[in-house]
């Protein structure tokens, strides 16, 4: 079973930046197409940034100009630069395949944004 493993998350003032990270155990990640999902309190888990085997990116209206999704196959790891960051972005940030999560969730990370 593939375990995921994010982090990066924190506490951060409205415009500011994070970038997030995601390690996989899985021994196929490379071919694996990823995403970045969250969750806000009291809504549905949503899909906010895919990266494809190839490189190809697909972000969330919401998210579009703001986030960035990238990968490092030799590393196993998914990243999530997040630059201009809004309270609406608080949430737990999980990562998994995409556009349809396959593997159990890891513990997510936790972000908030706040003044």
């Amino acid at each position: 079973q593939v375990q995921l493993v994010e982090s990066g998350g924190g506490l951060v003032r409205p415009g500011g930046s994070l970038r997030l990270s995601c390690v996989s155990s899985g021994s196929t990640f490379s071919i694996n197409n990823m995403g970045w999902y969250r969750q806000a309190p009291g809504k549905q888990r949503e899909l906010v940034a895919s990266i494809t085997s190839a490189g190809r990116t697909n972000y969330a209206d919401s998210v579009k100009g703001r986030f960035t999704i990238s990968r490092d196959n030799a590393k196993n790891t998914v990243y999530l630069q997040m630059n201009s960051l809004k309270p609406e972005d608080t949430a737990v940030y999980y990562c998994n395949a995409a556009p349809r999560a396959v593997w159990n969730w890891g513990q997510g990370t936790q972000v908030t944004v706040s003044s």
